[in-house]
Order: structure tokens, then sequence, then C-alpha cells
């Protein structure tokens, strides 16, 4: 069997400019940090984002990396509104496809399930139809005849997912709530990255967790970073919650020009290991205040 242990910087390695790339996790909940910053401190540009978003859109749309941004929705859960994510919406620096979660995940599916298009009741009566003019409806062939909407699929050149365990090989697990549809961006796109809490053995998956906590099949699956607390300041529940304390600080020096600077700097400069050891140090900063 493969091994397809890779590093946050190969992964990136394999990304081009103008590439359409699926950002699993929810909000701001076990988005694949580790791998969005990484991207930071590329050259990458002019991609084409799909996203539940939460602070990968805001950092991504900061940094200029983003050309069009298709999302459900953007928020960091217990503040409301990335403001990255704001401006760059009131500039109109971002082309945008937007649609609610349920044509979202329908557009995925189908791209997973390699079908041209996927019917659902999902968008109909609302605004989703009015901004995207070129979705179209169909007719059930069946006797009811209800007016359906037809979704097409949302094909990724690439996704970038995090789970709390993996093996060497591509299969992940995750051990909290919900797979967030982790899983169907997995295999919407041509290639999967999966970063992951910790590598072990692939019989110890089922240590931790039930074999229905095997989301992503190796088979999905082009590579695997081990990156601990690597959904950091989102959450990987149950290895760790959101630090709300950080994500505060973050939305703060985000809507502060002054101050976003100098957040760049002690957090997005340098390498992984130095964001880590920065975010420990304003974890004690902030207990000894």
């Amino acid at each position: 069997m493969a091994d397809k242990r890779m590093s946050a910087e190969e992964v990136v390695a394999e990304l081009s400019d103008g590439m359409t790339v699926g950002i699993g996790g929810w909000g701001s909940r076990r988005k694949p940090m580790a791998l969005v910053r990484a991207i930071l401190r590329s050259s990458l540009t002019e991609l084409t984002v799909v996203s539940y978003g939460g602070p990968d859109v805001g950092l991504l749309a900061s940094a200029g990396k983003i050309r069009r941004l298709v999302f459900g929705f953007v928020t960091l859960d217990s503040v409301a509104l990335d403001p990255w994510f704001g401006r760059a919406r009131e500039s109109g620096d971002l082309a945008v496809t937007e649609y609610d979660e349920g044509v979202f995940a329908t557009a995925l599916t189908a791209a997973a399930r390699r079908l041209p298009f996927l019917p659902t009741r999902a968008g109909l009566g609302s605004d989703v139809t009015r901004l995207n003019p070129e979705l179209r409806t169909v007719t059930s062939p069946y006797d009811d005849g209800e007016e359906l909407l037809a979704v097409p699929p949302l094909r990724l050149d690439a996704a970038l997912v995090h789970l709390n365990r993996a093996d060497a090989r591509g299969n992940g697990q995750y051990l909290g709530p919900d797979p967030y549809f982790d899983d169907v961006f997995a295999l919407a796109a041509d290639k999967c990255f999966l970063s992951t809490e910790r590598i072990v053995d692939t019989h110890a998956l089922t240590d931790e967790g039930p074999v229905q906590s095997l989301l992503l099949n190796r088979s999905a699956v082009d590579g695997v970073v081990e990156t601990p607390n690597g959904a950091h300041f989102t959450t990987a529940a149950p290895d760790y919650g959101r630090d709300e304390a950080f994500q505060r600080h973050y939305v703060a020096c985000a809507k502060d020009p002054d101050r976003w600077p100098g957040f760049v700097d002690r957090f997005l400069s340098g390498d992984e290991r130095n964001y880590q050891t920065e975010v420990d140090r304003f974890a004690g900063e902030r207990e000894a205040a």
C-alpha cells in the first residue's frame, strides 16, 4: 500500500494558479487551517475557493488569493461575520457564486456522483435563483410533474480537509459530532489532500471511534499531512475546541488596519512551527495578564 504522507508545503506544490479548491469543514469548525496557512505563504493566486466558509475564506481574502468564491455561507460561528470576507464583499474584490446550504451540498454531491445535475427543492422560491440566473429547472418525468431546481456539479481540482485521525495510506477518521460534508468534498475533487491531528497505524483507527467514524477511504485521498493543532483556531472536537480568545484577537486585528500588519508579522509570516509557538505565547500572555 502506498505511503501518502506529505508536508503542507508539498501539498501546496500540487496546486497551481487559477485552480478550483474546495475547503472542508464548516464555518469555524474543523477547517484545514495549517494547509490554508501554507497557501498564504505561497505565491498561489487567482483561486476559485469553494467552502462553507469560515476563517479560511477570510485569511485567503486578506492575502488576495481568491478570484472567485463559491459559498453557502461565511461565518466564524461565535462571531457572525468574518471581517475580511465582509470587506472583500463590500469592495467587490471577489467574484461570487452565492448558494444556500442545500443548493451548495447538492452541487457538490452531483460532482461526487459524476452527474450532469441533481434535482432538488432547495433554492426554489428564494433569492438563489435570482442571484444565479443560469440555474435551470426540470420537470419530474413522473405523474407528479413537479418542477425542481436542476443543480449542476461543482467540480473541484483539489479538496483540502482536516480530520482527527488518519493512517499513512489515506484512510481518515472524524471523532467529533459531524462529518461536515468532507467526504463529499473529497469525492468531488480530482485530488484530495487530508491534514490530520495524528497519523496512526491502520488497526488503531477503531481504537477511539467506531467503524462508522471512518469517513475517507484511501482511494479518495492523494496525500496525508500530520499537523497537530492544524485546525487552530477552529474546532477539532474532541481533540480541542475553538480558541475563542485567539479568534476574537483575529477579528479585532482584521477590523483595524493599523493592527493587521502586526498580526500577519507575528502569526502568518513564519512557518507552521512558528505559528504554533506564537499561539502558545499568546495564550501565556493572556494567562499572565
